[in-house]
């Protein structure tokens, strides 16, 4: 396997879409979590795992390295802010140490992406473990991670794993809901808007006659 070196910051991936590992294979492992990995984060004097030094093993992992100002974003301080987001993201490490995205040649900023950006959303939208002990969040989780590296399940077009991931997608639903509720209050601001100006128009006609 051909080595750019650490940091690389090429394609999320060298092979296309369809050389991606069967979703069963994903989520089974997301079943099979060990213990370490489900363990409390260290926030402070609390807990048992650094995060960062965990994302930082599996940068080496993956031929990659990240500097001290990228690991602090996975060194917790608040307990009630960051205790949910670094769970998912020890979470998405044991997933992405998996053999098959070692081979892909993640990129490092892909890497980061999914354990930073992907999971502070997917952390917001319910308790880290949920993603190993429910089926359909495991599933989400695994079909997020490899969206968020241009990739899709083996044997799926773009489409139906679009599609998929919409379904079962409590983050998709959000936005579509937060989306129809900022389209209702521009609508409604318009109608407003355009209330006032027919009365405004209807007074100075009056005032005129």
């Amino acid at each position: 396997m051909k080595n750019d070196g650490p940091g690389h910051d090429g394609p999320a991936h060298d092979g296309p879409a369809h050389d991606a590992p069967d979703l069963e294979r994903l989520t089974r492992r997301l079943a099979d979590t060990p213990a370490d990995f489900l363990a409390e984060p260290m926030i402070g004097t609390r807990g048992s795992v650094s995060v960062a030094a965990l994302v930082n093993d599996l940068l080496a992992l993956h031929g990659a390295r990240a500097g001290i100002d990228i690991l602090a974003r996975f060194e917790g301080r608040d307990a009630h802010a960051d205790r949910n987001r670094l769970a998912l993201a020890m979470i998405a490490a044991w997933l992405l140490a998996d053999e098959w995205f070692r081979a892909a040649r993640l990129a490092h900023a892909a890497l980061l992406a999914v354990l930073d950006d992907m999971v502070t959303e997917l952390a917001g939208a319910g308790p880290a473990h949920r993603y190993v002990n429910d089926g359909e969040r495991r599933e989400e989780l695994a079909r997020s991670v490899l969206a968020a590296v241009n990739l899709r399940p083996r044997g799926e077009t773009p489409a139906q794993a679009n599609d998929r991931l919409a379904a079962i997608s409590g983050t998709a639903r959000r936005k579509l809901l937060e989306a129809s509720r900022a389209s209702e209050q521009r609508a409604r601001a318009i109608r407003e808007a355009l209330a006032r100006k027919a009365a405004e128009e209807s007074a100075d006609k009056w005032t005129r006659e």
